[in-house]
Formats: structure tokens, C-alpha cells, sequence
């Protein structure tokens, strides 16, 4: 495992359990089921009553007593004050006295042992997950396998109970259910043995978001159930169904009329004496009616579900596939965790990609891929899978490519207008996705680096034919009269609404080095498809914005704003504008000014992972990112003011979003500058380990992750605005940067950085990934690749700083294909 938390680091720890798009169960830090986010939204601190796993076991040993405990560690002394005890669920269950937990996402482990249980237990916890296999990776299910071992000298005796109410008809916040029932179900397909619990609701209208159903089954034929709870007051509900498991095991039939009907199973083994025995339980969900994120919010549905016909056809259908599964995801995990990188990188990138799992983004029924900015509490938090937050994460494109390539399709083919304005958040469905407003400099930028970077990755050359028109009306648009350039001297003066939330008026580094990135992207593409006029149109653009941003942005540490009032409102092209704070255009507020900001090289950064080289001088680069580090770095926060959102604290490291070491501070700076973003520390970490700054960058990182720890924060959960915030999935990047990787499967070279020792390193393209061995010896390096799953054309493997080696001929290599060379 690739990180371990004690007791003292469990309190905040949720690890999502769940597909891409289809939402996720978490199993918190001491082995409970928390946030059941199941239902198309959020649900934070939602935990279905009654709901939790037990233990019963009973030596065989003369005299022995049978003993009973939920599945669970002890609760957080934190939890135990409420205004009628503590307020957590199952609070009054016999526990395990120790537990840790033990993860490498989405693979996860909950340690319990008890000196009055005579057995040790362990939970393994997960949901396939497989770089480029989108279907493999988007099951609608959480895997539970409860593995007990036997110290003792005796076999023993023993249980596993799940209960689980039906709460169909509840989204975790709102609702109603309606004649909800609990059914019997066994499966005749092949494999292990499955019986198991079958959820639904006989009232609640079809059409309703909410409806779906669930499924709860155990793979063991030695199983006794219970469809319903007795109906029985004064808590005596939960009493009689302890009394029953408790005393032998197994569960006796009870009648029940609860609308909402509590069903368990319990599945009985006999672990032997020094031996161990493992129980596997399934939980699946199908819940079809997703809504779209904005008014009149028409059902979009959920690909997942096309792919199911309910929650039993879920667990029928994967259980026959669950060991190759479990197989494919245990092999890279074991590829990921055991390269050559820093563990805080890894664990950056690996945690931070649990986002793309969770409700912060979803499939709609065509298959498309979109995703919020983060998720509040019970809804999602800025819809439209924001062009201005999207473009920093680097983690989908190169796990999952196809998903990557439909938000190009998306973004290009639906949301840019004729005249090459792009909704920087699109509506759905996408009918309406270009209703949107204002165009976002910063995100329309990024969306054409990031057309160019997945066409290079995936060689879909269909998808760039079918995109390069609107991505050039999308560039264009830049140079429109009343424009973001509107005098064509590739620099970016005009009204530039931004991430920020603001408009920047006047040359900046942050919206100035996505301009520079897309003139690039802009220039590449355009040479491809044989349009050599409008390629050279944006390698000058791009040359004399660079050498003037570098000649009067950069003050000797790091580049700032030159504040520009427009010559007034109307001179500013229509739907450029939200005009937040910016009532007074001849002195705007809310601006960057002279501020050292994080990510104002972002474009640079970007740039590097597409392989597109400087934007702007070498030396400035590595200079700024050194500036940001001395200024914008905390050691702690106790003296730090920050008008807004606190997302680091006290003793806490990290680094502002932005400082004033000049001392020309505008009166009111952009709103976000005084708080600390993992995505952007990340963006910063990046650019410094691309520069060769390690030691600053791993300082960085390791500061951010220190924040989530488990007591304080969920280790895989980074928010910004809102929950799993898509931005922090910059951190992919650091993996990037750290080994040098970059494929480009148009020209079918694949490169990495060059090792001076024995090194193995993971990589993944978003349509194949695998590992590369390096052996120095004798002056030359010897090379390994090889593809674990997918496909990767090849010619050519380059060592940066050592040199190429060429193959004899263009090679695709395959599932479980390997190479070697000398370079």
C-alpha cells in the first residue's frame, strides 16, 4: 500500500468507492460506509440508518462464548457530543477497540483487531480500475471483501451480516420513498456462488431522479436473510435484529411495513485454526434519471446505465468478471506504487484522481463525459465542466483518453459559435450549450492546447479534421474589434474574464501564457492541415507577444499585470463581460496588478506537457518559478490574513494564491488572492520539477498532501470550490514532469526523462499504459517498455539528454507487448 493512516488519521478519510460516472459509496477510516452518493448528487454525511456490516464468531474451543461486533474501529472522541449523544450512526454497536487503514486508490484496507475478538479482520475495499478502460473502470459497484484471519490454535466459528435500508425514493437530502420492497435473488450465471438482497420501489414514479434500484449480495451459498426488520418501538427495531445475529449467526424471518425496508445477509465459513477465510460482499446501484445541471434541467440519463438493466443485473453480470477485474486493477496499482518516484508524487496523482469517480463527474447516456468544478454538500458546485478549471488537470487525458477527446468534441463541436465564441461552461443538453455567458479568455485558450495535446496523444486524426475549423474560429475570435487582442500584436489587452471569477483588464501572465500556448497549438495544427497562412499568422503573433510579455511584464523576479482601463463599456465586444466588481473601468478593481501569482505561468506549464516548448524566455521561467516559491510560500499561517475562503490553516504549509512583495498592492486585489488552491500549488510544483527545482517542488507537494492527512482532511478529497475539485487533478502532472514523460502518437515517439541509475518508471497515455525500465551500463542505457493494456504506435525512444533510438520499423505495440533498445 501506498500510504498508512493510524487511529490518531482516520476521522476525515472517505475513500470513494465507485465507476467513472456513476457515483460512489466512501468507506471511512474506521471501516464505515459514509457519503452514499448514489443517487445523480452529492450527498455528504449521508449514511442510510441501520446500515453497516457485522461480525459474529464463536470458537470451537470448549466453553468458548460467541462474540459480536460491527465491522467498524472506534468512533472519533470528536463525534461523541451531540444533543442526544453522539450523532453518529450505529453509535451504540459493539466495536473493534484498534484500527488503521491502509490505501493505494482505489484500493483500500481497514485494519481492525480487538484483544476480546479472537479473530483479526481486514476489509478490502475497491472498484475496478483501469487506465484507457473506461467500461471496466465505470462498474456501479462497491466491492467489501472481509478477510478473517485465525490466530488461534481452534477453528472458529463465524459470520458476516450487511444490512442495508432501501432508501430508494431518498437522494441523501430530499425525497420520499414510496412502497419500497426488498427481494430474494440468486444467480444462475457462472462463477462463484451469488445469492443476495434485490431493492426497489413498487410507488415511487419511474421518472423520478431518485428512482432506481440496489442490490446486496454475498458470493457464498452458506447465507441466511432477513427482507425486513421487526416494526417494533423504542429503538427495539435495531435490538431485535442484534439479539437474533448475536446469538448464533444467522438471521430469523421478521414481517415489517416499513415504507423504506431495512434487508440483510449474512453469509457463514468456518475459519480454521492459523488460517484465514475471506467473505465477499457486492453492493450495486442503478439509478437512471439524471437531470440536466441547469434550468429547465431535462434527464440526460447515465451511460452506466444503458449498460445495465438494474442493480442485480450489475452484480450478475460483473461477478463473472470480478477476478480478471480485480486483476487488471491490482496490476496497475502495483506498476504505479512501486516506480521510481517520489511517494508524495504518486500520492498526489493516485488520490487525486479518485475525482473522476466521485460526483464531480458523470457520463450522460450518449457516453459523453462532463464534470462540475467540485460538488458542495448536496449539489454540484459550478456546472458546465468549466473550460477555466478543466484545463489545469491533466489526469483524464492520460488515463482515460476517449473521455478527454468527447470534451474536445464538445467544446468544439457544440459550445463555439459561428463567430468562434465558446461557452466557457456548456448547458445541457446541448441544444442549449452555447447559452452560456461570457466567453472565458483563459478557458478558450486551454481548450485549443488541449485539442492539440489529445490529438497528439491519440493520433485521431478524424478528430482533428472534424475540430481544426472550429478551434480556428475559436483562436480567431482573440482578435475581434473590442476583443481580447484586438490589434493583433499577440498580447491579450482587452476585458479577459478568467478563473479568477473576475475580468483582467490590461496585459497578465496568466490569461497572456494560455494566449501564447494556443498561438503555438494554434501554429502546429494548422501546419498539419496544410493551412500554412494561418500558421504563420500565429507563430508571429506568438513571436512578438512573447518578447514583449517577457520585455514588460517581468520585473527581474516574476511577471505581473499592467493594469489597462478600457476606453469604456462599449468598447468592449459583447459577451466578454460578467462585470463583477468592475463598476469603475477607468480605475478597475479586483485585478492582479503587481502581484507574484501562482500560476501565472500556467500556459508554460501546459505547454511543457504538450511538448510545445518555451513560451517565454528560459531564464525569466525558472526565475519567476523560484520567485514564486520565496514569496508565496508559508511556512505557517498564524499571522496570515485572508478575507475570503480558508482552505490552509495555522501550523499549516502551502502557498498563496498570490503575495505583494512590491508593496503595489491594488486596494481591492481579485478576491481569491490571500487563500491557498491545491491545483494551483500543484500547477506551481509542476513548472518547477519541469525546470529542474525538485527539492522546492516535492517541498510543495508534500505540504499540500500534509494538509490532508486524514485528521484534519480527506486524503481524496482536495476542494476549491466544492468538494473533489477537478483542478487539483493538476497534480497528474507532477508525474509528468518528474519523469519526463510525453508520447506523440503522430509522430509515434514516446519519451522519457534520462536515469543515471537502475530506474523503473510507470506511464499511461490515455490509450495504452505500461512501465519503462532503465539500466545504465557500459556508456549506453538499456531500455524496456512494455504496454501492459492498450495500444501504443511506435517508432521512436528518446532519453532526454542522451538521445534517440530508432526502431527498425514502426511497431503497435499491445497488451502485454515489450521492447528493448539501447539508446
Amino acid at each position: 500500500m501506498l500510504c498508512r493512516y493510524d487511529e490518531a488519521h482516520l476521522a476525515r478519510l472517505a475513500m470513494p468507492i465507485g465507476g467513472i460516472g456513476t457515483g460512489t459509496i466512501s468507506i471511512g477510516g474506521r471501516g464505515n460506509l459514509r457519503d452514499w452518493e448514489l443517487v445523480n448528487k452529492p450527498a455528504k454525511g449521508y449514511a442510510p440508518p441501520n446500515t453497516f456490516f457485522a461480525l459474529w464468531c464463536k470458537s470451537q474451543a470448549s466453553g468458548a462464548e460467541p462474540i459480536a461486533r460491527a465491522m467498524e474501529g472506534p468512533i472519533d472522541p470528536i463525534d461523541f457530543e451531540g444533543s442526544s449523544g453522539s450523532p453518529i450512526r450505529n453509535h451504540g454497536l459493539p466495536r473493534f477497540r484498534q484500527c488503521n487503514f491502509a490505501a493505494a486508490y482505489p484500493l483500500g484496507q481497514v485494519l481492525l483487531a480487538d484483544p476480546d475478538v479472537p479473530l483479526q479482520a481486514r476489509i478490502e475495499a475497491f472498484n475496478p480500475m483501469v487506465p484507457v478502460d473506461t467500461d471496466a473502470s465505470g462498474i456501479p459497484m462497491a466491492i467489501l471483501r472481509f478477510v478473517l484471519t485465525n490466530p488461534t490454535t481452534a477453528a472458529i466459528d463465524a459470520s458476516i451480516c450487511g444490512t442495508l435500508e432501501n432508501f430508494i425514493g431518498w437522494n441523501g437530502d430530499s425525497g420520499k420513498v414510496n412502497k419500497n420492497v426488498n427481494e430474494l435473488k440468486e444467480s444462475s450465471v457462472a462463477g462463484p456462488p451469488l445469492r443476495g438482497l434485490f431493492m426497489r420501489s413498487t410507488g415511487l414514479d419511474q421518472k423520478n431522479p431518485a428512482w432506481g434500484t440496489l442490490a446486496l449480495a454475498a458470493l457464498s451459498n452458506d447465507t441466511t436473510h432477513r427482507l425486513a426488520w421487526a416494526d417494533l418501538s423504542w429503538g427495539d427495531t435495531l435490538l431485535d435484529f442484534w439479539d437474533d445475529f448475536s446469538t448464533d449467526g444467522k438471521l430469523d424471518p421478521r414481517e415489517g411495513k416499513r415504507e423504506a425496508p431495512f434487508g440483510s445477509l449474512a453469509a457463514t465459513t468456518t475459519v480454521p485454526a492459523n488460517g484465514s477465510s475471506v467473505i465477499t460482499f457486492l453492493i450495486a446501484w442503478h439509478f437512471p434519471n439524471r437531470l440536466s445541471w441547469n434550468p429547465p434541467h431535462e434527464r440526460i440519463g447515465n451511460y452506466y446505465c444503458t449498460k445495465y438493466a438494474d442493480a442485480w443485473d450489475v452484480i450478475a453480470k460483473t461477478t463473472p468478471q470480478l477476478d480478471d477485474l480485480e486483476r487488471r486493477t491490482v496490476a496497475f496499482v502495483k506498476s504505479f506504487v512501486e516506480a521510481d518516484v517520489p511517494d508524495i508524487i504518486k500520492e498526489a496523482a493516485l488520490f487525486n484522481a479518485s475525482t473522476l469517480r466521485t460526483q464531480t463527474a458523470f457520463r450522460s447516456e450518449d457516453g459523453r463525459f462532463f464534470g462540475f468544478e467540485g460538488c458542495n454538500d448536496h449539489e454540484g458546485c459550478c456546472h458546465g465542466s468549466c473550460t477555466h478549471v478543466w484545463n489545469y488537470e491533466q489526469a483524464t487525458p492520460f488515463l482515460y483518453g476517449s473521455l478527454s477527446r468527447s470534451m474536445r468534441d464538445t467544446e468544439f463541436d457544440h459550445a463555439t459559435q459561428e463567430s468562434g465564441f465558446q461557452s466557457f461552461r456548456v448547458n445541457l443538453p446541448l441544444l442549449h450549450a452555447t447559452e452560456a455567458k461570457p466567453a472565458a479568455a483563459d478557458g478558450q485558450m486551454g481548450t485549443i492546447m488541449r485539442l492539440y495535446r489529445d490529438w497528439r496523444l491519440s493520433g485521431d486524426e478524424a478528430m482533428l479534421k472534424r475540430l481544426w475549423p472550429h478551434a480556428k474560429k475559436a483562436l480567431s475570435f482573440a482578435w475581434i474589434s473590442g476583443g481580447w487582442d484586438a490589434d493583433r500584436d499577440g498580447v491579450m489587452e482587452g476585458c479577459q474574464h478568467n478563473t479568477m471569477d473576475i475580468e483582467y483588464y490590461g496585459p497578465n501572465p496568466e490569461v497572456g501564457t494560455w494566449y501564447l500556448g494556443a498561438l503555438r497549438a494554434g501554429e502546429e495544427m494548422a501546419k498539419h492541415v496544410g493551412d500554412e497562412e494561418f500558421a504563420k499568422q500565429c507563430r508571429d503573433l506568438f513571436d512578438r507577444g512573447s518578447k514583449w510579455i517577457d520585455a514588460n511584464l517581468f520585473n527581474g523576479e516574476y511577471y505581473e499585470q499592467k493594469i489597462t482601463p478600457p476606453k469604456s463599456a462599449d468598447s468592449i465586444a459583447d459577451g466578454l463581460r460578467l462585470g463583477a466588481g468592475a463598476t469603475n473601468l477607468a480605475e478597475p478593481e479586483l485585478q492582479l496588478g503587481a502581484g507574484c501569482l501562482t500560476d501565472q505561468l500556467v500556459g508554460q506549464y501546459v505547454a511543457h506537457v504538450c511538448g510545445l516548448g518555451y513560451l517565454l524566455e528560459k531564464q525569466h521561467v525558472a526565475t519567476t518559478l523560484r520567485s514564486v516559491m520565496k514569496h508565496n510560500f508559508c511556512e505557517n499561517l498564524f499571522g496570515h490574513f485572508n478575507h475570503m475562503r480558508s482552505y490552509a490553516l495555522d501550523d499549516e504549509q502551502g502557498l498563496l494564491v498570490a503575495t505583494y512583495p512590491k508593496d503595489r498592492r491594488p486596494k481591492r486585489p481579485f478576491p481569491y488572492a490571500f487563500e491557498v488552491w491545491t491545483g494551483l500549488e500543484y500547477t506551481a510544483a509542476a513548472g518547477m520539477l519541469y525546470e529542474g527545482q525538485t527539492d522546492d517542488a516535492l517541498k510543495c507537494i508534500a505540504a499540500t498532501r500534509a494538509r490532508h492527512e486524514g485528521r484534519k482532511r480527506n486524503p481524496f478529497d482536495e476542494p476549491e470550490c466544492g468538494h473533489h475539485y477537478a483542478r487539483a487533478m493538476a497534480s497528474w502532472a507532477t508525474l509528468l514532469a518528474y519523469t519526463g514523460f510525453h508520447y506523440d502518437a503522430v509522430d509515434r515517439v514516446i519519451t522519457f526523462n534520462a536515469s543515471s541509475k537502475p530506474t523503473t518508471w510507470f506511464w499511461s497515455s490515455g490509450d495504452a499504459w505500461g512501465t519503462i525500465k532503465q539500466s545504465p551500463q557500459n556508456g549506453k542505457v538499456e531500455v524496456t517498455l512494455t504496454v501492459m493494456e492498450g495500444t501504443l504506435p511506435l517508432r521512436t525512444i528518446t532519453l532526454t539528454g542522451r538521445g534517440s533510438h530508432q526502431l527498425e520499423s514502426d511497431q503497435t505495440l499491445k497488451n502485454g507487448a515489450t521492447i528493448q533498445a539501447s539508446v
